[in-house]
């Protein structure tokens, strides 16, 4: 988790947890003056559009207060969905065995996307099937992970 992150969510997530939810992750992309920060919530029971509004208000009362980003940024706060993003080694080792797309920091012979069966992890390797071979990414060179669902016909 890159420092701002880190830096957010211990700032946010003790609310978070308090009114009930799982803290997933974060998302903060620094885009001038157009930042944006997504913050995703869940819980056992579901995430409905009035809890995100919910956690919404408390969060921005929050970063009022503490103001961590500088300048203008938009809030979202968002259930992670069927294509939930992953970001803690155990979000990847839950999510073994599903289909999972990776895009990397920086390319990986030749390239900075790949698409396949999340086979688990390894030490701070998160390990990936495709094109009948497997692979090991170190956790901090995944810029983004998300699962991708599958629907059966």
């Amino acid at each position: 988790m890159a420092t701002k992150e880190s830096t957010l969510h211990s700032l946010i997530e003790p609310t978070i947890s308090d009114m009930g939810f799982e803290l997933w992750g974060i998302d903060y992309m620094a885009q001038g003056k157009h930042s944006r920060l997504v913050i995703y919530i869940d819980q056992a029971n579901g995430v409905t559009v009035e809890h995100c509004a919910d956690v919404s208000r408390q969060v921005s009362a929050i970063l009022d207060v503490e103001d961590p980003i500088s300048g203008h940024y938009t809030l979202e706060v968002s259930s992670p969905g069927m294509d939930r993003p992953l970001f803690t080694p155990a979000h990847f080792e839950a999510y073994a065995g599903n289909i999972v797309s990776l895009r990397l920091r920086a390319p990986f012979e030749g390239r900075r996307k790949f698409k396949g069966v999340l086979a688990g992890i390894d030490g701070d390797e998160v390990l990936l099937q495709f094109e009948g071979e497997e692979y090991g990414f170190p956790i901090e060179t995944i810029e983004r992970a998300q699962v991708v669902p599958q629907f059966d016909n």
